[in-house]
């Protein structure tokens, strides 16, 4: 059981390297921090500029010229600073670098200029009639337009799962003694017990709406497998969760203490 999309890359060395992909959620999130900086640079450029030709007199001609050279700016400052940022700090954005997320190759290795600029070049296209916001849905490795052709994955940016502090609440330690006496904690598996412990440790990285879907459909998968009928005690998903974790822990150190 596994929540959290995950992808395998392999390096030229043959190295296999095992990464999370960075989600439709928090790609929207850095997008939009990334636009709020362009539309504030763009904006303070051609304000500037308006300012410096109304003290002149243009003629016909000259306008032409400026709404030309102003669609050519925008374009470049638009394309440039995504080639800018993902080339310099090795595949981020600011946006992307507040979301936790980079760009790497296909390979596991950093982006480099052209692919970031591949990548830059067909952004418009993705963004239009959220052609890129459909492919990243519908394909397994979360890829837009501009990472098939450039050869690139979105992943979550890198942290160990032991500096991840594990916060759990009072409600679920009470409720973990009692979660033992209504149901079998040994119906889950090793590699149920990692997905619950992986969720706990990223939940605080995950965005509010996508934090609760998720607990929600771990929660439901938790009581499947624990053949229980409703959820116990009447607490909310996360504590659910929490108490599974802990009756789990208590229920193994039960078992190794008989031998």
């Amino acid at each position: 059981m596994s929540f959290f999309n995950k992808i395998k890359l392999q390096t030229p060395e043959s190295v296999e390297l095992d990464f999370t992909l960075a989600g439709i959620g928090n790609r929207a999130q850095a997008l939009m921090v990334d636009y709020i900086l362009l539309a504030i640079a763009i904006a303070t450029v051609l304000f500037t500029g308006v300012v410096l030709f109304s003290q002149f007199q243009l003629t016909p001609l000259f306008q032409q010229w400026y709404v030309a050279v102003a669609i050519l700016v925008t374009f470049t400052i638009f394309v440039g600073y995504f080639i800018f940022f993902e080339s310099l700090w090795q595949g981020q954005t600011p946006g992307k670098r507040y979301a936790k997320i980079r760009v790497i190759r296909d390979d596991g290795r950093p982006v480099g200029l052209s692919q970031a600029t591949l990548r830059s070049l067909l952004r418009p296209i993705d963004d239009a009639l959220s052609i890129g916001f459909f492919m990243i849905v519908f394909n397994k490795q979360e890829k837009r337009l501009g990472d098939l052709l450039a050869g690139t994955v979105v992943i979550q940016e890198e942290r160990p799962l032991n500096d991840l502090k594990l916060v759990l609440s009072d409600r679920a330690k009470s409720f973990a003694s009692q979660l033992l006496e209504v149901c079998n904690l040994s119906l889950l598996l090793p590699d149920d017990f990692a997905s619950i412990r992986e969720f706990l440790q990223r939940r605080q990285q995950l965005q509010p709406e996508s934090r609760k879907n998720l607990s929600r459909q771990l929660a439901l998968q938790l009581k499947s497998i624990l053949e229980l009928e409703t959820i116990p005690f009447k607490c909310d998903a996360e504590t659910f969760i929490e108490a599974t974790f802990l009756a789990y822990q208590q229920q193994r150190r039960g078992s190794y203490g008989q031998f």
